[in-house]
């Protein structure tokens, strides 16, 4: 048997926010994704690649009973990636976004694993990776895939 995550793609990533409208804005506003859907407490997104989707927590937890247990602001507790082709492109991305109002951690900076990285958070702290590979590309395979 083929294991589920080798034949089933992941389509979607859903954030749960506390202000539907709020967090909606930034992902418009200051990322350019494209509204595609809209429920009381639900909004999703078109953009390249997996569909991004925001639930309100209250929403989702009275219509389905998971926990509407909180984070402290300021933890982050999950990390979506955008990888470029190139480090220059990280650097080009920073400068689009900070110029779109976008707060970042710090400038891009190239670390130890071999990559060109930038951080910022959304406003409910979900934090945002975007990189590049640098010359010899990543370090750690295990293997063929």
């Amino acid at each position: 048997m083929t294991a589920f995550a080798q034949t089933n793609p992941i389509t979607d990533i859903c954030f749960l926010v506390e202000d539907i409208d709020k967090a909606s804005a930034f992902y418009v506003e200051r990322l350019g994704f494209k509204p595609r859907r809209r429920a009381p407490g639900f909004a999703d997104f078109k953009g390249a690649g997996v569909t991004l989707a925001l639930w309100e927590i209250e929403h989702i937890a009275e219509n389905t009973g998971v926990s509407s247990r909180r984070a402290p602001p300021g933890a982050h507790k999950v990390c979506a990636a955008i990888e470029l082709a190139s480090p220059e492109q990280v650097d080009a991305a920073y400068a689009e976004l900070k110029a779109a109002g976008v707060l970042f951690h710090a400038p891009p900076q190239d670390y130890v694993w071999n990559a060109r990285c930038v951080y910022f958070a959304d406003p409910d702290d979900n934090l945002w990776e975007i990189y590049a590979w640098s010359a010899g590309g990543p370090i750690g395979d295990i293997g063929p895939q």
